[in-house]
């Protein structure tokens, strides 16, 4: 076995220095590296054999291939190409391959497939992932699918279906471990190692009563070092962090990092377990948050570049028509000084500085209050508090820029007093930022609007048509023009 060549296109397979090509092994972890991507080589290697409907060539190239890297390199191929490689490759379409897969890309092969194959992938899923499969389907295909699947997966799917998007009940997986209070340590043992039908993985066992309430919890690690014949009443853990089904993802992620979880019994409104989250869930949901508030920040829509054209354009559009009639109001403060600026050059040279270090502050300011109010770290009770404090690094950075930029314009212009201007009104700029990035999201978070969606277009009006107002109002005030 140490002479078998390896498979077709193995060589064009990225892997560290380290570790050469071996034969018909699967890549391993350091393929998943960012600087160990799939080489441009061998993407062109699959796409000229799918031109070319070869589709063994194509099989054999790809067999070697994690799943992550399968779902990566349908990502990377154009539509057409995609619908083809699936062709190629059907017993590799697994269902871990499936789970991988981008948004956009999953609904869009979804769509291509029968509902008799997407069933067959749905059941080799997670309820989690089958239900994040099947959630973007349109009403009639979701069904079609659903009735595809046998009795106790329909209802564990439309179960979850039923409540809100991006809740613990849409999230949490069905798949846990929970045992009566009477139970001996031993007796427990005896279970797990009996019974054949577990999680693959689980870290805890969930103590529940009568009527399925939960009650406390058992660490495995606890479980192994007590005596079997220690009641569970005496060994588990009885405080514990339960998470109503109803609860947004974000609160869920926020709950995790708070308290350190690995895990977490979700509840129902009767208070009986109904699933449980887990960490690896939360690493996700905190990763696709913090994206989508980036996103949403810049006006990008969902910054995928596996959306469709049109979506794209949609989501990216109205902010900048939106931006277009904020940047008015700027143009509109400057015309009214349109003489002033034609007399002394000097202004129209400087006004943009203003400007754009106030627009560099707000945005600053901007950013932690987005993210303070996301981690809950901003609420009403401190909103004071952070006003001050914003206020306060406000006031220290403008008068430091103000230092420069007026020893900087003195210079460089032989006027003093133009200066001593440009000195106050980037001070008065800065400060007005400051204001702004805290108070505009804060604002928009009381009448219930995503600060992260519509907060940096009012910041930066503000800064833009303050920042010329204050100069050049200051310079008509100072007698220099």
């Amino acid at each position: 076995m140490a002479n078998t060549p390896p498979p077709v296109g193995a060589d064009l397979l990225d892997r560290s220095a380290e570790d050469p090509p071996r034969p018909d092994d699967r890549i391993d972890d350091a393929r998943h590296d960012e600087e160990n991507r799939l080489k441009p080589e061998y993407v062109r290697a699959v796409q000229a054999a799918l031109e070319a409907d070869e589709k063994a060539t194509v099989y054999a190239l790809v067999e070697p291939l994690h799943p992550a890297d399968i779902a990566d390199l349908f990502e990377l191929l154009e539509r057409d190409e995609r619908t083809r490689l699936a062709a190629a490759i059907t017993d590799l379409m697994t269902g871990e391959v499936v789970a991988e897969l981008n948004d956009y890309v999953r609904e869009e092969m979804m769509d291509a497939l029968p509902a008799a194959a997407v069933a067959s992938i749905a059941e080799q899923l997670e309820y989690d992932d089958a239900v994040q499969l099947l959630e973007d389907l349109d009403a009639p295909e979701r069904q079609a699918v659903l009735d595809e699947l046998d009795a106790e997966d329909r209802h564990a799917i439309e179960s979850a279906l039923a409540y809100p998007e991006e809740t613990a009940g849409r999230l949490m997986s069905r798949d846990f471990v929970a045992v009566p209070e009477h139970l001996t340590v031993g007796n427990l043992i005896d279970f797990l190692r009996d019974n054949g039908d577990l999680p693959d993985n689980f870290w805890e066992v969930f103590v529940v009563d009568h009527a399925h309430h939960p009650l406390g919890t058992c660490q495995l690690s606890w479980i192994l070092r007590t005596p079997r014949s220690v009641p569970l009443a005496d060994v588990m853990q009885r405080d514990q962090t339960l998470i109503p089904v109803t609860m947004d993802q974000e609160e869920v992620a926020l709950m995790f990092q708070k308290y350190g979880l690995i895990s977490a019994a979700v509840v129902d409104g009767s208070g009986r377990l109904v699933g449980q989250m887990t960490v690896d869930d939360v690493v996700h949901i905190i990763s696709e948050e913090a994206q989508e508030d980036t996103m949403l920040l810049s006006g990008a829509g969902e910054g995928d570049i596996n959306e469709p054209i049109r979506d794209a354009y949609k989501a990216r559009v109205r902010w900048l028509l939106a931006n277009l009639l904020t940047a008015s109001v700027a143009s509109t403060v400057i015309s009214q000084f349109e003489d002033k600026i034609a007399a002394m050059v000097a202004l129209a040279v400087l006004m943009p500085i203003v400007a754009g270090i106030g627009g560099n502050a707000g945005t600053q300011t901007l950013a932690v209050t987005v993210r303070a109010l996301a981690t809950n770290q901003l609420t009403s009770a401190n909103t004071f508090r952070a006003i001050r404090r914003e206020v306060s690094i406000a006031l220290l950075n403008g008068t430091t820029v103000a230092v420069v930029i007026g020893f900087v314009v003195s210079a460089l212009f032989a006027n003093t007093m133009l200066g001593a201007v440009i000195a106050l009104a980037m001070m008065c700029n800065i400060m007005i930022a400051g204001l702004a990035g805290v108070v505009v999201p804060l604002t928009l978070e009381r009448l219930r609007i995503d600060p992260a969606i519509a907060s940096s277009i009012f910041v930066t009006m503000t800064t833009d048509s303050m920042g010329f107002l204050v100069f050049l109002g200051l310079a008509v005030a100072f007698g220099l023009v």
